[in-house]
């Protein structure tokens, strides 16, 4: 054990005291070193493998394609307990299901030699074949400025051809796809299905994983709602929305079901949540004409080996940099409350002066995509060229869902047949005449001008409609699912132009680069000093699962929600310490705020503020941008800080400290530096001073001893 604790110092709690005889865990931690970790498929008699030294899931392709192992690799844990189908679908009013065998005498576990006895299901669909490939890239992305990963996830692809001998499902092929990620332990699924009948078909709804889980408690009695779910398989799919700013919350998929077939479970109702099944809550609806292809949603199974929130939370951010590296993009810019040219030009120039490399024309600053007329595509085409001509992006804002546009094109609900109802009250249906227009008018400006920045607010959030008068659906049952669909496409074709997106909803698994951090738009009238200790837990809270880059902070520079004088920065050189303290607390975690007003700057002083905090900022740039492990939230009693760790920059962490007292303070801080790869020893240096010496503990801390000053902050580097 003590050889354990030296190779992983997190494993040591989770595992001490466990037998795991058959499990030889990594020969290191993969998110500290996840380059030995390379995907393959095996293929071995009746059995082909999909591993990376970090999962393994195993499939019998006899009598039909089963799924007969499913292990983390890093601990050991097994998480199938039963054979189950690969997929489900219901068409024409039927179930049926893809893959799949019967005949398991025991729920509760598998033996190997039950799967030569278990057999298939007449009107299954049918394994015919399979095909290994690489995985190619969801969306055709490139990164067009600073990305701390500017490459698409590599791996391998399995993908299993199924066809049915039911009469009236003859020609209809399925295919149900799976990849396994170089260097984390991750797998995507999703289905493919053609319709080669001959004749349309009602496709009601597709379930494309089903997984019999180990319980994650026993109770005697519990329901599903009440109980715990697996904890060590973390389902994430690239369909949800509802403006949460949270995945788990957002997600519209992912369903923990009770086992009825389990009848030898501890719980006297059968009511285990240890079944997984992931479809869209509002079921898929469409109809599909002879001859045509559909896709399912894609999901993501990243196993977790650990209880722990912050191992658990860096696993799923390195999901996120892996699948979408758009979210590692991260341009410095300001928000703009006014689009008069003369104004933009001259922000643009402020931008340019102290190294800001954008510019996102706000709300309320006038601009209007949807206007396509000449002169107003002339206009902002010539602000762009200004732009691009001072090495500075031009973006602007544009409002979809929380408006009502008229009877015809707003939503209709399903209860009473009329407007309103929609998630925010009135909303436009984008399968609506205004709704397709809107895409394309949004399309049309972004090709025109030239603009760098897209800025949605209110994307789809999930509205069904019932009208059947819209052309970008058929009717209620459709509704969701056309909608979602447009959706995706206008982010998929932002993406793949190069075009960074902020939206305030979930869709960075279809392109989108960065969401709201998580905060109350009102606090921003609070005062001034409020907003610092304010700022500063929403930081902490909002970088758990999240990366930096993925979120957007808010600065007040003028006047929003109210609050006056004492809520806002201008006259920016009248309160020069809290508009350095709000640069420093979000470049210092590495995110981009809302910086909304007029102007950067108001006199020379205020210039050279802005320069040198954007000067810092670049020059740490690489690691202000990598996981933020979590030292002290905000309380406004003592100190709180953050602290960023990378094991492959020459700086191996920076630590943000802050002291919101009115005496300056002495510390003796941890500093938590496992997952920056250091073992030893590391040298520390407070701000730009001298190095300095630190032995790590057995729980690889080392102990600094720090003062920070009234109401400010310091910063230390490891090296």
């Amino acid at each position: 054990m003590k050889k354990r604790i030296l190779f992983l110092g997190w494993a040591f709690s989770l595992h001490a005291g466990m037998a795991h005889a058959q499990v030889k865990a990594p020969a290191k931690d993969w998110l500290i070193d996840h380059k030995p970790y390379v995907a393959t498929v095996m293929e071995k008699d009746k059995t082909i493998t999909l591993s990376n030294g970090l999962l393994s899931r195993s499939f019998r392709i006899t009598p039909n394609v089963v799924c007969t192992d499913y292990r983390n690799l890093v601990n050991g844990d097994q998480l199938l307990r039963a054979v189950k189908p690969e997929a489900r679908i219901t068409v024409n009013g039927h179930d049926y299901m893809i893959g799949g065998a019967y005949g398991q005498p025991q729920q509760a576990y598998l033996l190997p030699a039950w799967l030569d006895k278990l057999t298939a299901g007449d009107k299954d669909f049918k394994y015919t074949g399979h095909q290994v490939t690489n995985i190619q890239p969801y969306l055709k992305w490139k990164a067009g400025g600073w990305s701390s990963n500017p490459h698409q996830p590599t791996g391998k692809a399995l993908v299993f051809s199924y066809q049915s001998a039911v009469p009236e499902l003859k020609g209809i092929e399925v295919k149900v796809h799976y990849e396994i990620f170089d260097g984390i332990p991750l797998l995507a699924k999703w289905l493919e299905i053609t319709n080669g009948s001959g004749q349309p078909v009602k496709l009601h709804q597709v379930v494309n994983e089903i997984l019999a889980t180990p319980e994650e408690e026993s109770a005697v009695v519990g329901s599903v709602t009440k109980m715990q779910v697996p904890h060590n398989i973390y389902v994430e799919s690239n369909y949800a929305f509802n403006n949460a700013m949270k995945a788990n919350l957002s997600d519209q998929t992912t369903h923990w079901k009770a086992d009825s077939t389990y009848t030898s479970q501890v719980n006297y109702d059968y009511q285990t949540p240890c079944l997984l099944e992931v479809y869209p809550t509002v079921p898929v609806g469409i109809s599909m004409a002879a001859g045509e292809h559909y896709e399912s949603i894609r999901t993501y199974e990243l196993l977790l080996d650990s209880y722990d929130r912050e191992r658990n939370g860096l696993s799923k951010r390195r999901f996120y940099r892996t699948v979408a590296p758009w979210t590692t993009e991260n341009p410095i810019f300001m928000h703009l409350v006014n689009s008069d040219p003369g104004k933009v030009k001259n922000i643009i120039d402020q931008c340019a002066a102290t190294g800001y490399e954008g510019v996102i024309l706000s709300f309320g600053s006038g601009l209007n995509m949807e206007d396509t007329s000449a002169a107003n595509i002339a206009k902002f085409k010539a602000l762009a060229d200004y732009a691009h001509s001072k090495q500075v992006m031009l973006g602007g804002y544009s409002l979809f869902s929380s408006r009502r546009i008229s009877e015809e094109d707003d939503v209709i609900n399903p209860v009473t047949g009329k407007t309103g109802g929609a998630f925010f009250g009135n909303a436009p249906c984008l399968g609506s005449k205004w709704g397709l227009s809107y895409l394309e008018k949004i399309k049309y400006f972004f090709s025109s001008t030239g603009f760098d920045i897209f800025e949605n607010d209110g994307p789809y959030p999930g509205d069904v409609c019932a009208s059947v008068k819209h052309p970008g659906h058929t009717g209620l049952d459709d509704s969701q699912w056309k909608q979602m669909l447009l959706q995706k496409g206008l982010y998929h074709w932002m993406n793949e132009r190069g075009v960074y997106v902020n939206a305030p909803d979930w869709y960075f698994l279809d392109g989108t680069n960065k969401i709201a951090l998580g905060y109350r738009e009102v606090n921003f009238s609070l005062p001034r000093a409020e907003q610092l200790i304010l700022n500063r837990q929403n930081i902490f809270d909002g970088t758990w699962e999240k990366t930096p880059p993925m979120g957007w902070g808010f600065v007040p520079l003028s006047e929003y929600q109210g609050g006056g004088a004492a809520a806002t920065l201008e006259p920016l050189k009248d309160h020069l310490d809290t508009y350095e303290q709000l640069m420093a607390q979000y470049y210092g975690a590495g995110i981009q705020a809302c910086y909304r007003g007029p102007r950067l700057y108001d006199t020379d002083s205020t210039k050279v503020l802005v320069k040198n905090m954007i000067g810092w900022y670049k020059k740490y740039r690489d690691i202000l941008n990598t996981d933020v492990i979590h030292l002290r939230r905000a309380d406004g009693r003592d100190w709180d800080g953050i602290m960023h760790v990378s094991p492959t920059l020459p700086q191996k962490a920076l630590a943000m400290l802050y002291n919101p007292t009115g005496e300056d303070i002495t510390r003796e801080i941890a500093l938590p530096l496992y997952y920056s790869g250091l073992t030893n020893q590391v040298r520390i240096r407070e701000k730009e001073g001298a190095l300095k010496t630190y032995a790590l503990d057995r729980t690889y801390c080392a102990h600094v001893k720090v003062r920070i000053p009234a109401g400010g902050y310091t910063w230390l580097v490891a090296e």
